[in-house]
């Protein structure tokens, strides 16, 4: 049987920090004689990803520099600086970042992610009705089940569809 977590045991990992190794080809491709590299890393906290996540807001690219630039505790970088190194580095980075803040899924589960039933309706009700993701995170299962039934019926939370 597994351990009741307690608070402190579910925000304990937020405080951690990693010691990443960034191999040498990605800090000088061109020589054979170069060393890999560390760097310290954090994961991110929900409230990270949502705050970069508005900052970014569609740019893709914006949220990867962010995500890196936060998460680097040693050295501590800006967001031009994260910006001018080499993308390679910089995917380096993110794939550790996604890793360790929980966020890196393989194919498989991320298929099966977007297989789950609370998914699929979280989905359905934010097309449907123009709700945001989280939004749809507030709702109970029960409030889910709900609209998903209204929408059946061809109603909506304001009237008949």
């Amino acid at each position: 049987m597994a351990k009741t977590l307690s608070a402190d045991d579910l925000l304990a990992g937020s405080n951690a920090t990693y010691t990443i190794e960034i191999p040498a080809a990605l800090l000088n491709p061109d020589s054979s004689q170069a060393e890999p590299g560390e760097v310290a890393l954090r994961p991110l906290t929900v409230r990270d990803v949502q705050r970069l996540s508005q900052a970014a807001k569609d740019e893709q690219i914006l949220m990867s520099t962010l995500m890196v630039q936060q998460a680097l505790v040693k050295p501590k970088l800006t967001v031009e600086q994260v910006a001018g190194m080499p993308a390679g580095v910089v995917q380096f980075l993110l794939g550790k970042v996604n890793q360790l803040s929980g966020l890196a899924m393989s194919d498989d589960e991320l298929e099966k992610a977007v297989r789950a039933p609370l998914a699929r309706a979280c989905f359905i009700l934010s097309r449907e009705f123009g709700w945001t993701p989280s939004q749809c995170a507030e709702l109970t299962v029960g409030q889910v089940l709900l609209y998903l039934e209204m929408l059946a019926r061809g109603e909506t939370p304001h009237g008949p569809v």
